[in-house]
């Protein structure tokens, strides 16, 4: 598989830059950052793939930078001998989106850590792109406010936008589209854009905003975030409940959904992931496929949509309903979820994790689900399922041996089966990961040739050098 990946990314992107053009750029960047620019082989390896094994192509050099006009001046440089740039914001993407196959710089965001301004009053705050979601809401707790979108990693805001990320609250709150209202971003020339302003809503010419959430990098740099802050909740109440299958489980998400219930949480375990939350994060959960609830409002209201949800899950043979009352609690079984990635390496220690994910109308998830299930079990793979099932998105992590090619072969037919079959079901091939590298090949697929030519249009249009982040979403 490994060779299968390179070999869809040699020939997505420019020629690999000169040793002269590379030296250039490199000295000019010592002089102006001082030990803010690092060529180390062991920094340069941190920031390319590291998470899964997709192969590691690090970056000639990593710049820190600490503002927009240093990004801008960055990107100028490398534009005049035509290196490629590689955005970073804390390396946790799974598709192969920080590798640098054609060589470059990776620009690392992590220093641009600056909350510039929050507006309780408007419900939004703007924010450089280094912050991490946990770090925002560390600082927003005081004032009674949070941001709701959270991935598993404690991602930088910055890559979050640039991936699309989502996360468990996105059935209440959506994912990073529904809560950007505006980026500045360093253009492949070194221009500076602001796409939009600070209101709610806009007539006013293109959805810019939108064009760069979700690029990957591909298209600029993002240096500034205006996001949407909600309320702290006056009550949240979260619980399990087991049920006696996967399709009860789903069954039981698809009723929840078209009932009407605010659900703000509602996440999918499947058997192996119970086991693998057990062994890691020490916990007790019931060795059955379950559901994780979470409903956000009024005393009153948390527990009418509560007693509500109990007898959905009762209908399907679900139950019983265990309330986790204590704050502490919630957090605990919480953090747990986010920690499924690293759970999961407990079911087969020395194999290494292929994460990957779909997402499918709300009405098939329980077929979609079903049959993923069926196909690791015929496939011989240890495997974990878990999934934001309240918006369809479910994630597959198989554990392989990477030095079994026979292995790896039965793998690699099962990923293809797994997207065939949520294209089939009106899917998507990715619902949150993004496309990096190592889903480009699905994407003539789900979108069809006109609209990828579109997609090529629009990346040879706003950076014709072909120098950002280059190898990643579209070959061009």
């Amino acid at each position: 598989m490994l060779n299968t990946i390179e070999a869809q990314s040699a020939g997505h992107g420019p020629a690999r830059p000169s040793a002269d053009a590379l030296e250039r750029v490199i000295g000019a960047l010592t002089a102006e950052f001082g030990d803010r620019l690092a060529t180390s082989q062991a920094v340069r390896e941190q920031h390319s793939n590291t998470l899964t094994w997709v192969a590691s192509q690090p970056p000639d050099a990593v710049v820190y930078p600490r503002t927009t006009a240093e990004v801008a001046s960055i990107v100028k440089l490398c534009a005049a001998h035509r290196v490629p740039i590689i955005p970073f914001g804390t390396g946790t993407s799974f598709e192969g989106h920080v590798n640098a196959p054609f060589g470059g710089i990776s620009v690392d965001t992590s220093q641009m850590k600056r909350v510039i301004a929050v507006h309780a009053e408007d419900l939004d705050c703007v924010i450089e792109p280094g912050v991490t979601r946990k770090e925002l809401n560390d600082y927003l707790r005081d004032q009674g406010l949070f941001f709701p979108i959270d991935p598993g990693a404690d991602a930088s805001l910055g890559g979050m936008v640039a991936t699309r990320a989502s996360g468990t609250n996105a059935v209440r709150y959506g994912t990073m589209k529904d809560n950007v209202l505006s980026l500045t971003v360093v253009m492949p020339n070194g221009e500076v854009v602001t796409t939009a302003r600070r209101a709610k809503k806009s007539s006013a010419g293109y959805d810019l905003t939108r064009l760069f959430v979700g690029s990957e990098g591909t298209l600029g740099i993002i240096t500034a975030i205006t996001l949407k802050l909600q309320g702290i909740p006056e009550a949240i109440s979260a619980g399990i409940c087991p049920f006696p299958s996967v399709r009860a489980a789903c069954d039981a998400t698809i009723l929840t959904i078209q009932s009407g219930l605010p659900v703000a949480r509602i996440e999918l375990l499947d058997q192996a992931m119970v086991a693998a939350l057990n062994i890691h994060s020490k916990l007790a959960l019931p060795d059955t496929p379950l559901l994780l609830i979470e409903f956000h409002g009024t005393d009153a209201g948390v527990r009418e949509q509560a007693e509500r949800f109990g007898d959905i899950a009762e209908e399907l043979g679900g139950g019983p309903f265990t309330w986790a009352t204590k704050a502490e609690d919630r957090t605990k079984l919480w953090q747990a979820r986010h920690d499924a990635y690293w759970a999961s390496l407990s079911l087969r220690p020395g194999a290494r994790p292929v994460p990957t994910d779909v997402c499918v109308p709300i009405s098939r998830l329980a077929d979609c689900v079903e049959e993923t299930r069926r196909d690791i079990e015929e496939s011989g793979f240890i495997a974990t399922i878990v999934g934001h099932v309240g918006d369809g998105n479910f994630h597959v992590q198989p554990l392989v041996m990477p030095d079994d090619p026979a292995e790896v072969a039965v793998l690699d037919a099962f990923l293809e089966r797994l997207v065939a079959r949520a294209l089939a079901m009106e899917g998507t091939c990715t619902g949150e990961h993004g496309v990096g590298h190592k889903k480009m090949k699905y994407l003539e697929a789900e979108h069809g040739l006109p609209a990828l030519d579109l997609m090529r249009s629009l990346k040879r249009s706003i950076d014709p050098l072909n120098i950002m982040n280059p190898g990643k979403i579209v070959a061009v």
